[in-house]
C-alpha cells in the first residue's frame, strides 16, 4: 500500500527557508499527482501546492506563489516543497499527500478530499 514519509520541518526565523521532502513507496509514483497541504491551529486544512505526475506542470496557493516552490523527482519517488521567505503565517503542520491518476499526464486536484493517501505530517514554525 501507499505510504508516504515526510521530513524538513522545523523552527525558522521569518525571512528564512526550510526544504520539505516526502518520500513516496507501495505504487508507480508516476501514476500519483502529490500536493502539500497544511493546517494551522483552528484552522481547516488548506491547500499549498500540487505537481503533475511527469513533474511538468505544478500550481500554487495565492498565498504561497513566488515563495514556494514544489518539484519531484520520480527517480527517487520523492516530492520536495522548497519554501523561501517564510512568513508566522506559514505556521503550521504540512501534510504530503498523493492523488491516484493512473498517468502521469493527468492533473491532481486542489482539494484535500480528492486525494487518496496522505503522510503523517511535519511542523513548520517560523518566528518573528
Amino acid at each position: 500500500q501507499v505510504q508516504l514519509v515526510e521530513s524538513g520541518g522545523g523552527l525558522v526565523q521569518a525571512g528564512g527557508s526550510l526544504r520539505l521532502s516526502c518520500a513516496f513507496s507501495g505504487s508507480t509514483f508516476s501514476w500519483y499527482g502529490m500536493g502539500w497541504f497544511r493546517q494551522a491551529p483552528g484552522k481547516e486544512r488548506e491547500f499549498v501546492a500540487a505537481v503533475g505526475g511527469s513533474g511538468m506542470v505544478t500550481y500554487y496557493a495565492d498565498s504561497v506563489k513566488g515563495r514556494f516552490t514544489i518539484s519531484r523527482d520520480n527517480a527517487k519517488n520523492t516530492v520536495y516543497l522548497q519554501m523561501n521567505s517564510l512568513k508566522p503565517e506559514d505556521t503550521a503542520v504540512y501534510y504530503c499527500a498523493a492523488h491516484f491518476r493512473g498517468t502521469p499526464v493527468t492533473l491532481p486536484g486542489r482539494l484535500a478530499s480528492q486525494y487518496d493517501h496522505w503522510g503523517q505530517g511535519t511542523q513548520v514554525t517560523v518566528s518573528s
